[in-house]
């Protein structure tokens, strides 16, 4: 066993947030807060410096970068930190995009600080840490891969959720109108919906998209 310290980078856009993750992680043994980021692109370039072993990241900035595109920059590096997830949402529109940019962890910020604690020397190790409601729901769509919806389908919904036309959704993902409109056939089939409204309605309740 090594006495060097894991040592954190927080990246969280709320200075209340990174006090209150500071305040619970200095106390631990073994783990050092070294640097915070208010912005993505801020953790990017921090944790480019080498001396980082794992970043907390926050999923949503207030612009620009959001966390799981700083997880994919941080991660394509070599040696690169390890990324541990801490956010408030726990959606399939949230985690996928996070793990498949290469996560090692994905945690939410209403657990108890010694999950935080370990999931941190969990990351630090190269192992995984899961909130237990998102292993739930991967371990789910691994058993039932024909009912769940891929991470493009996911994408698209989150979008009609949020308003947008299906003009605005090929728009925004850079699909023709008409492939957005296959993508939510599909999903109509997966949820047993026939309209966006219900299709809506349906993947949130099943937690696959936030509101």
């Amino acid at each position: 066993m090594t006495d060097t310290p894991i040592r954190l980078l927080l990246a969280d856009d709320h200075p209340v947030v990174r006090a209150g993750l500071c305040a619970v992680l200095e106390t631990e043994p073994g783990i050092e807060v070294a640097a915070e980021a208010a912005t993505a692109e801020e953790a990017v370039a921090r944790a480019a410096a080498g001396d980082i072993d794992v970043v907390l990241m926050d999923l949503q900035f207030g612009g620009g970068m959001n966390g799981a595109e700083a997880t994919a920059a941080i991660a394509a590096r070599p040696e690169a930190p390890r990324v541990l997830i801490v956010t408030t949402y726990d959606s399939d529109a949230d985690t996928l995009p996070a793990i498949e940019a290469g996560a090692t962890g994905y945690l939410l910020k209403d657990a108890p600080p010694e999950d935080l604690a370990e999931a941190v020397r969990t990351a630090a190790a190269g192992r995984t840490a899961l909130a237990p409601a998102v292993a739930d729901r991967l371990m789910n769509r691994l058993r039932t891969p024909g009912t769940t919806l891929t991470r493009r389908e996911t994408e698209v919904l989150a979008l009609v959720a949020g308003g947008l036309s299906n003009q605005a959704v090929g728009h925004r993902l850079h699909l023709t109108e008409g492939t957005v409109k296959s993508h939510l056939a599909r999903v109509y089939a997966k949820l047993g919906v026939d309209s966006r409204t219900a299709a809506v309605a349906a993947a949130t309740s099943l937690g696959l998209i936030r509101r």
